[in-house]
This record gives C-alpha cells, sequence and structure tokens, in this order.
C-alpha cells in the first residue's frame, strides 16, 4: 500500500493546545466571553480529535479505523463521567446511567436515523452485510437488558442499584460481550464488516505514513485530554442552565452524549453520503457498545474504589422508549437493504425520546 506524507491542517493542531491553555487560565478568569471562548475550544478540540481518529483510521483500515474512533469518544465519555462523579459525589449517582442511556438513544435513533434517511433521499436503496450488523445489535441487546433494566428487578440492593457482587459480575458480562463482538469484528469475521464495493480500498489507496500517524496519535491524545478538562469545567454551567429552563437532570446527561457524540455523528453522515452504508452502521453500532460496553465496567470500578453508590436502571418510559427503539432498529436492519421509511421511524422516536425527557 503507497503511504505518503498528510499534512494536517494547522487548526486541527493549535485548538487543543490552545483549550489546554485556556484551562488553566480559568482560575483568574472567569467571564460570560471567557466561557464562551472555552465552549468554542471544546467544540474545535472533538472536531480535532475525530479528524485525527480518521488519519490513524485511514492508515490501518477497516474495521480497525471505525473501532479507533469509536475507542476515542469512549474514551471521552468516560473520562467526563468519571471526573464529574468524582466531584459531585453522591449528587451524581445517577449521572452515568442518564448519560449512557442518552448515548444509546442518540447513536440508534438519531445518527442511524439521519444516516438511513439521507441516504434514502439520495441513494434510494443502501446495501450492506446483514451478518455484521446482526453481531453488533443481539450484542447491543444483551448489554443494555442487563445493564439498564435489569436494576430495576434486582432485589438485594436499592431499586435501580446492583449490589457490589451485581457491579462486579455485570462489568465482567459486558466487557466478555464487548470483547467477544471486536474479535469477531477484527479476526475470525472481519469479513462481515468491509464494505461489499471496492470504494473502501480506493479511499485507502494513499495511506499516512508513520511519521503522520504518529503525529495524528499524539494529537489525539491531546485532543481527549482537552476536551475532558474543558467540558468537566462547562459541566457546572451546563447544570445552572438545564435547571433555569426547568428542565429535568437528566438532561444533563443528554447534553453530555450530544456533545461528546458529534464526532461520531459526523463521520457517519459523511460515510453515508459517500454511499458508504456500511462504514456509517458500523460507527453507530460499534460507537453504541463500546459507549455502554465500557463505560459501565469503568463507573463500576470508580463505584466500588470510592464507594459511591450508583444508579443504572432506568425508569418505565424510558425502558419502554429502549426497547421500541431496539425492536424498530432490528426490524429496520433485517434485510439488508435501507429506505427512507426506516430513517423517518427512528427519527420520530428520537423526537418523542427528546419531548419527554423535557416533559416527563
Amino acid at each position: 500500500m503507497p503511504m505518503k506524507n498528510i499534512n494536517l491542517p494547522k487548526w486541527t493542531m493549535l485548538i487543543p493546545v490552545l483549550g489546554i491553555v485556556a484551562y488553566f487560565l480559568t482560575g483568574i478568569e472567569s467571564s460570560v466571553w471567557f466561557r464562551v471562548l472555552l465552549a468554542g475550544l471544546l467544540v474545535g478540540s472533538i472536531l480535532a480529535s475525530v479528524h485525527h481518529a480518521e488519519v490513524i483510521a485511514h492508515r490501518v483500515g477497516e474495521p480497525f479505523g471505525t473501532i479507533i474512533l469509536a475507542l476515542a469518544i469512549t474514551t471521552i465519555e468516560v473520562g467526563l463521567i468519571v471526573s464529574l462523579m468524582l466531584a459531585g459525589g453522591e449528587a451524581t449517582k445517577a449521572l452515568a446511567r442518564d448519560t449512557v442511556f442518552a448515548a444509546v438513544m442518540i447513536i440508534l435513533t438519531a445518527i442511524v436515523g439521519i444516516c438511513l434517511l439521507r441516504g434514502g433521499i439520495k441513494f434510494k436503496e443502501q446495501l450492506y452485510k446483514l451478518q455484521g450488523v446482526n453481531a453488533a445489535l443481539i450484542t447491543l441487546a444483551s448489554i443494555l437488558v442487563l445493564t439498564l433494566i435489569l436494576p430495576n428487578y434486582t432485589i438485594s440492593g436499592a431499586m435501580g442499584e446492583y449490589t457490589t457482587s451485581q457491579l462486579i459480575f455485570v462489568s465482567i458480562v459486558s466487557l466478555v460481550l464487548y470483547g467477544g463482538f471486536i474479535f469477531m469484528q477484527t479476526v475470525r469475521h472481519r469479513d462481515y464488516f468491509i464494505p461489499k464495493d471496492s470504494s473502501s480500498e480506493e479511499e485507502h489507496e494513499h495511506a499516512p505514513n508513520n511519521t503522520t500517524t504518529f503525529s495524528s496519535l499524539t494529537l489525539l491524545i491531546v485532543s481527549l485530554v482537552t476536551v475532558v478538562l474543558l467540558a468537566k469545567y462547562l459541566s457546572n454551567d451546563i447544570e445552572v442552565m438545564v435547571l433555569a429552563m426547568g428542565a429535568p437532570q437528566s438532561v444533563v446527561g443528554v447534553i453530555i452524549a450530544a456533545i461528546v457524540l458529534l464526532p461520531e455523528g459526523l463521520a457517519a453522515y459523511r460515510a453515508v453520503k459517500a454511499d458508504r452504508i456500511q462504514t456509517s452502521l458500523n460507527l453507530a453500532l460499534g460507537s453504541a457498545l463500546a459507549s455502554i460496553g465500557l463505560t459501565i465496567p469503568a463507573v463500576a470500578a470508580v463505584s466500588i474504589a470510592f464507594s459511591m453508590p450508583i444508579t443504572l436502571g432506568i425508569d418505565m418510559s424510558s425502558t419502554v422508549l429502549l426497547l421500541l427503539s431496539m425492536i424498530t432498529i432490528m426490524f429496520s436492519l433485517a434485510t439488508g437493504k435501507t429506505n427512507v421509511q426506516q430513517g423517518v421511524v427512528l427519527l420520530v422516536i428520537f423526537a418523542s425520546y427528546l419531548f419527554y425527557t423535557v416533559v416527563p
């Protein structure tokens, strides 16, 4: 495979560094305009992180590229949740649940819905490999039920909470399920996740060289650190804004998840516009799996280590919406072809989720 040196855009190098510098100035500056600047640097750092993740993905090819991007996004999510839990104490015991649930709903109904709608409008039908999508969905359904629904029906701990032994067990199970899926995706059945046409191979015809890849890896780490630091600092402003609007506390989790998933959504949308629905679905479903399969064990470890209770069980209305989303996406992706109506239905479910979150 021919390799070449790719000049990285200067903004992807400058913005994360400026973000870290600005974070260390928060102790002496806290004006409204400074916070607006921090928010801009936060968004810029998120976009920089996805750019560098895509450069690395270009180097390693599919399906490793989508896995790297999913893991990068999940790292941001875990870092945010853990840092906010440690800073907020017991008041944030439902934050992990709200954020993970929001991330899954945004991915399954909003990101996938937009991609199916856009692809259907432009191409009428798009084809993908059913085996890989099926494997992702059955794995996701299992983890979702075990982590977000089952805690409401166990009797050893408080309502919606697992005991320490149950947390350890469900964390191990989540890691086993996610690890098994990654093994299937990268080793055993890698062909299930590679696009049917040759466009993916053409896309990787001129991969970046080792120098460019290493530079992007370093800058990706810097970008992720910047995102975690700035989002943690701005989280209090987000919470104040939500409460001032009279919205429930769970809306904070929705906003955090939306910020974190912005690069994933953009990458999936770009892929579907280029008629690469397989890559788009790999990104979306892989991110959903990483989001819950890795975040829950990380949060559980923090909960056990610092004796902090966490609530995992979602309420009844959330359970109904989650099950509706899973049933809908399983039927939508059961044929190997996508169309406009599938996207419309998923987006309506997402709108319903947003409405009933704000107006429970």
